[in-house]
């Protein structure tokens, strides 16, 4: 045999060897989705600039799908407090897979002990953010007098961006 096409036909056992190898392997490794730091920045922004507009001082924080905080945006005059509590309705919902108010509402049961755990807090102000199919996040608000407000400017900060999160692939 000629010495390319020995070449040829050495590469081409070498590629159905290795794509079998990767193919038994397939199922030991998988893709995650994460949002960009621009992202969870403009969610966040739209966030407290609703509460603004409603005449509220707030707080957005946007977490990871893995609950890690990824921006905290507080606005002027927002409670120091409003910090925590934000994230942890952010928590709650990675820890879930569902809104804060609808984890708060669906396991009433567990309320007071899931309370006690570090960094989670069952009050609405909390909603998944998702891409593709995929929770790649969250979004807690807090300032505002109610969970039912604060969840609407969380909704209002994903609303910013949802064309993006429609398109993410």
């Amino acid at each position: 045999m000629p010495k390319p096409l020995s070449r040829l036909a050495t590469g081409a056992i070498a590629a159905v060897c290795l794509g079998l190898a990767s193919t038994a392997q397939a199922d030991d490794i998988y893709t995650q989705r994460f949002m960009t730091l621009e992202l969870a920045n403009d969610i966040a922004m739209g966030a407290v600039e609703a509460c603004r507009e409603m005449g509220h001082r707030a707080t957005a924080v946007v977490v990871d799908r893995s609950g890690n905080d990824q921006v905290v945006m507080r606005d002027r005059m927002a409670g120091v407090q409003t910090i925590q509590i934000a994230g942890d309705k952010a928590r709650a919902v990675t820890m879930s897979g569902t809104s804060s108010g609808n984890f708060r509402d669906n396991r009433e049961d567990i309320r007071m002990e899931m309370n006690h755990v570090d960094g989670i807090i069952m009050l609405a102000g909390g909603l998944p953010i998702e891409a593709a199919g995929s929770m790649v996040g969250a979004v807690g608000v807090s300032g505002a007098p109610g969970g039912d407000l604060d969840e609407e400017c969380a909704q209002a900060g994903i609303d910013r961006v949802q064309e993006r999160l429609d398109f993410a692939m």
